[in-house]
Order: C-alpha cells, then structure tokens, then sequence
C-alpha cells in the first residue's frame, strides 16, 4: 500500500496517460487517472476526501462502461470477457465505496488494487500495451523485494539474493524512461519524479556495492516514496 505523500493536489490535474492507438484505451486510461488518486485518498486519513475521490473514479469508470460495454470495437471485439470485466471493476469500485463509508479506508485501499489487476489483464489479453503496464512491472517487483528483502538481509547468503532482486528491479527502472512517452519525456515534472526514482536506486546499488548491509536496509527504505510520486500522477 502506498504511504501518505506530501504532494499538492495540482499532481492529480493530468487528465489521462499516453495518446493510445484505439478509443477504449484511450477512455480507459482517462477513468485511471482519478483511480490512481482514489488510491492515493484511501490511503490517507481523510474519509470525506477519500469518499469525494473513490466517487470521481467509480464515475469515470462507468462512462467507460456506459460507452463501449455493450458493443466494444478493436482490439477489443473479439473479448467474450470484456463486458464481464468492465462489470467487475464497476464492483470493484462499490466495495471501495461502502468501504470508505464504514470508514475502512485501509480495507478500500486493498480493495481499489485489484482495479490495477483487472484493467492490466484487460489490456493484456488483447495485446494492448500501455506506460501502466511498465509502472505496473515496477511496482509489483518493488513489493516483491520490499516484502522479502529485510529476511533476505538477516539471511547468511542474503545479501546475494538480495542483489539479484534488486537487479530485476533496477531494470525496471530502466524500462519506465525506455518506454515512457514521447510527451512525457518532454514533460519537465514528468522528467524530475522519473529521476527521483532512478536515484533511489542508485543509491541501493551503491549500498550492494559497499556490502552495507545497514545502508541497504535503509536505501530500500527510501525506493517506494518516489515511485508512489511517479504513479500518482503518470502511472
């Protein structure tokens, strides 16, 4: 889950992510924008803004549904689980929603990942390619060496697996610039969270290198903040 982030809500102004080649994808990367903030709320302390936000999003999303649901186009067409699959974000986003109202903003935070989950297996079973899918890459590798990283640590040949975590994700770090759109890497905000990201990992590499095991533990420590930053306003 990602931790609360001093940012000012003008990150949240992008609208949508790369130009994309077919109309639902583009749609659907304008409804991810206001996602990525519902995630970003639900993981604060303000039930009233994460209410307004889990509402923006959950809208956004049903006009997607309400325009392409019943009859989608290419390269979409031929999904006999598209309708099914916009439907089940559509749930999602109402289990989000009772969530916040309960107050569980915490139980909505988990609940909103799995919109991430549905819409990557949408683009990807219909070999549509998006700037989230690599976000996406990142993320789940950096959970992965968040999550087992300190046991790795205390491990007598952990720090070698810990090493070779941590080199997948340094190049998926590499991937998110790769691949990043020609509009992005001509966005100068865009340019300046990407570099926060690669120095996070620079600064990792270079504790693997002086095999600080101490270092390592705390520049591991520093590698989500940046990305959060990263995904809440391209990811």
């Amino acid at each position: 889950m990602f931790k609360p982030l001093l940012i000012s809500l003008s990150l949240f102004a992008l609208a949508g992510s790369a130009a994309a080649a077919d109309p639902i994808t583009e749609a659907m990367q304008r409804a991810y924008a206001p996602y990525r903030v519902a995630l970003f709320k639900t993981n604060g302390k303000s039930q009233a803004e994460a209410a307004q936000a889990v509402a923006e999003a959950w809208q956004g999303w049903s006009r997607v549904a309400a325009d392409y649901g019943a009859a989608p186009s290419v390269p979409y067409a031929g999904d006999d689980r598209f309708s099914r699959t916009l439907s089940d974000v559509e749930r999602v986003y109402a289990r989000a929603s009772e969530q916040v109202a309960a107050n569980q903003l915490a139980a909505a935070h988990d609940t909103l990942e799995e919109v991430r989950d549905l819409v990557a297996d949408l683009r990807r079973r219909n070999q549509v390619v998006t700037f989230s899918d690599h976000m996406n890459a990142y993320h789940a590798q950096m959970e992965r060496l968040l999550d087992d990283g300190p046991s790795l640590l205390a491990g007598a040949e952990g720090q070698t697996d810990f090493a070779l975590q941590a080199g997948a994700l340094d190049y998926l770090a590499s991937r998110l610039k790769a691949e990043a759109p020609v509009e992005y890497l001509k966005n100068d905000e865009f340019l300046a969270l990407l570099a926060n990201v690669e120095k996070s990992m620079a600064d990792l590499k270079a504790a693997l290198r002086a095999h600080d095991a101490a270092a390592m533990k705390d520049a591991l420590g520093k590698v989500k903040a940046p990305y959060s930053k990263l995904f809440v306003k391209f990811g």
